[in-house]
């Protein structure tokens, strides 16, 4: 992951300001950076968005295509997570950038394993033979710290914005099965997020826990903790990443705080999500290139 170089001075500012509840840009603890969210940015997928995140910028774009279930879930659709981290930080190039790719990947599928996160059976056409593969393509486009928590809110306003068209699955006399697409653009299904988790990472600063932190305040902290909650609350995976340890009493805080910042993270990504949707054709498009 990108890194930043601070003197001892620097580290020793941060984390006295972390204990006083009070950040080097301002925030408290349990402050976001202020994102923008934009969907439908890319014009050749099923769904797409971009998040900014203070200084991280990620863009996502799904595309829906038909493929074989899976033996083990042949009434089932799935998804499928590629990362590129074409960040221009140096620490991404190579093998490095590759690395931290298949770490997001992994964390993806872990959090999108839950039973309830995705309606999967919904993308299944015809048990056993047809069902819809989302391929959810992630770019890293600039690292400016909490990669994790961006890339969530973007795969969830990606699979908000995703339209995947209805099919039939016409049979003739001779039992041969085939699908017709529909044309009409607007006769589609959507994909139900309400269960889609959001990654929220706290860091541990000396004795205390931030979250969303910055490159700078990442530098400072030994361990950090992986949560992804959903709309109401709920814990659906956790994991540990950085070299320090965490002590029981600080995991059930930083877990109580993961749930009560995650609930409040949907909210707002839902109402801009509603707003934006519901400007329809008349909304000014930013897009990818803007």
């Amino acid at each position: 992951m990108a890194a930043v170089v601070l003197s001892e001075a620097e580290k020793l500012y941060i984390v006295h300001g972390v204990q006083e509840d009070l950040r080097v840009d301002g925030r408290g603890c349990e402050d976001y950076r202020c994102a923008e969210v934009e969907t439908d940015v890319v014009s050749n997928t099923s769904g797409s968005a971009r998040v900014k995140l203070g200084e991280t910028d990620i863009l996502v774009g799904i595309k829906a295509e038909m493929g074989t279930p899976k033996l083990e879930k042949p009434d089932e659709g799935y998804l499928e997570f590629f990362v590129d981290c074409s960040s221009n930080s140096p620490e991404l190039e190579g093998r490095g950038g590759e690395e931290l790719g298949t770490d997001i990947a992994n964390t993806l599928y872990r959090v999108f394993s839950c039973e309830n996160s995705v309606d999967l059976k919904s993308l299944c056409i015809n048990p056993k033979e047809h069902c819809w593969v989302l391929y959810v393509d992630i770019l890293l486009l600039e690292c400016g710290g909490n990669i994790f928590d961006a890339i969530s809110i973007a795969v969830k306003a990606a699979l908000f914005n995703t339209r995947i068209p209805k099919v039939r699955v016409l049979e003739d006399e001779e039992g041969t099965k085939e699908i017709e697409l529909s044309d009409d653009p607007y006769d589609c299904i959507r994909v139900n997020v309400d269960e889609v988790p959001c990654i929220v990472t706290l860091s541990k600063i000396g004795y205390r826990h931030v979250v969303d932190a910055t490159l700078q305040e990442e530098a400072c902290s030994l361990a950090s903790l992986l949560i992804s909650v959903t709309s109401k609350g709920a814990i659906t995976s956790m994991k540990k990443v950085g070299k320090g340890s965490l002590d029981p009493e600080s995991i059930f805080e930083m877990m109580e705080t993961g749930q009560r910042v995650g609930k409040s993270l949907h909210i707002a990504l839902q109402k801009i999500l509603d707003e934006e949707e519901n400007l329809g054709t008349s909304r000014t498009k930013v897009g990818f290139l803007g």
